[in-house]
């Protein structure tokens, strides 16, 4: 900026002082405009002229001395707490977004759960008033993620749920700036909602992630978190934990199931106390899941629940032989009492719930399927018959 555009600026700014030489960031650069000056980062960059956060004492620029103002007693702009631009102190900031995040974060109970695996072990871990990681891995659809909200849900303890993928950066994790109704304002992320709730923070597929995960290094460690977008300290409440669930163990996937896992830094990794190798429930347990599941939707047919499992379970063991590249989550089974419950036929459930598989794996996991199930094809000839009904109806 030229020396006459400086000159004119504190002029006008000379002229507009109210007796205090105080001026916000939005109005110098409301009045740089209004006499058509450029950005007046001289100001900004001056740490001599800033009183408080946002706020500039140009008193030494009209000529007079700068009085020492503590930074307490000096008043907020008129402007809306969560604007950027008039730069509230951290405490505020942080009292306004604590304000639009006070629903009760505890997840709802899910009556269809089964408890399996790690589940009381992990229950003992969130009872406790320890910071204590957990890294939890496993094939997809066998109850991971699930089975930490319900732990939270029966100890009645918050969870926040980050969904984490290759994009996820700092400003997802921790906060950052974002425009809201036209204003540029400071949004905290989940992590720091979660320290100060001392709440459960679910980190959901973290082997998607990426370096940008490093960001969590101290709070993985249990520690106070300084922000430096807001100059605020952070301190984890009492019960603050992290938990992560993962497909692997954070070193990527070698038989290319997983072609979206990334290897995670090993001092990333280190930084969780103990990793947990879920399993898919045991046969017993499976049914339960699944009449249960039944239950949910009115539709009970416990020779069906009998043979979902043991077909599903014959497939996993196929599968972990190395047989078959294929297998039947208990996520899958799911699908197939839904679909069971809205079409009322075993055949057209497992056929439309098995065809995301290529053409061969799903020809073979109905076969299989029939030879567990005798009354399968029972259901392929009432299919015939209900087809020939509805065709009749649609003709009339």
């Amino acid at each position: 900026m030229k020396n006459v555009e400086k000159e004119n600026l504190i002029q006008e700014l000379k002229s507009k002082d109210n007796g205090t030489g105080l001026f916000t960031r939005k109005e110098i650069c409301d009045i740089a405009d209004s006499i058509g000056v450029g950005y007046p980062a001289w100001i900004f960059n001056n740490s001599d002229l800033r009183a408080t956060r946002g706020s500039y004492n140009m008193t030494s620029m009209f000529g007079g001395q700068v009085a020492q103002v503590a930074p307490v007693a000096q008043p907020l702009p008129q402007q809306p707490i969560m604007e950027v631009e008039t730069a509230p102190a951290p405490e505020v900031l942080t009292q306004a977004i604590l304000n639009v995040t006070v629903e009760n974060l505890v997840p709802n109970k899910d009556v269809t759960y089964v408890p399996y695996g790690f589940f009381k072990d992990l229950k003992k871990v969130l009872s406790s008033s320890m910071f204590y990681p957990i890294f939890i891995s496993g094939l997809s659809g066998n109850g991971k993620t699930t089975m930490v909200e319900q732990v939270c849900a029966n100890l009645k303890r918050e969870a926040i749920r980050v969904n984490i993928s290759i994009e996820t950066d700092e400003d997802d994790l921790i906060g950052g700036n974002t425009l809201v109704d036209g204003n540029v304002v400071y949004r905290e992320g989940p992590v720091l909602t979660a320290m100060k709730r001392g709440a459960v923070l679910i980190l959901d597929e973290v082997d998607r992630g990426s370096n940008k995960l490093m960001c969590l290094q101290a709070i993985l460690e249990g520690k106070p978190y300084f922000n430096k977008k807001t100059g605020e300290t952070v301190t984890p409440a009492p019960g603050f934990n992290i938990v992560a669930t993962a497909n692997t163990k954070g070193r990527g996937s070698d038989d290319g199931k997983f072609i979206s896992a990334n290897i995670l830094d090993e001092a990333f990794l280190e930084r969780f106390a103990i990793t947990v190798e879920q399993e898919y429930p045991t046969l017993a347990t499976e049914k339960k899941i699944v009449l249960k599941k039944m239950e949910r939707v009115n539709n009970v047919d416990e020779g069906f629940a009998t043979h979902l499992v043991t077909w599903s379970d014959v497939i996993r063991k196929t599968y972990y032989e190395g047989a078959i590249d294929e297998l039947i989550s208990t996520r899958r089974l799911e699908h197939i009492v839904n679909a069971f419950a809205m079409f009322g036929d075993k055949t057209k459930a497992i056929e439309l719930c098995v065809s995301r598989f290529d053409a061969d794996t799903k020809q073979a996991f109905i076969d299989l399927y029939s030879k567990v199930d005798p009354t399968l094809n029972l259901d392929e000839q009432d299919e015939i018959l209900d087809n020939e009904k509805e065709e009749a109806e649609f003709e009339e």
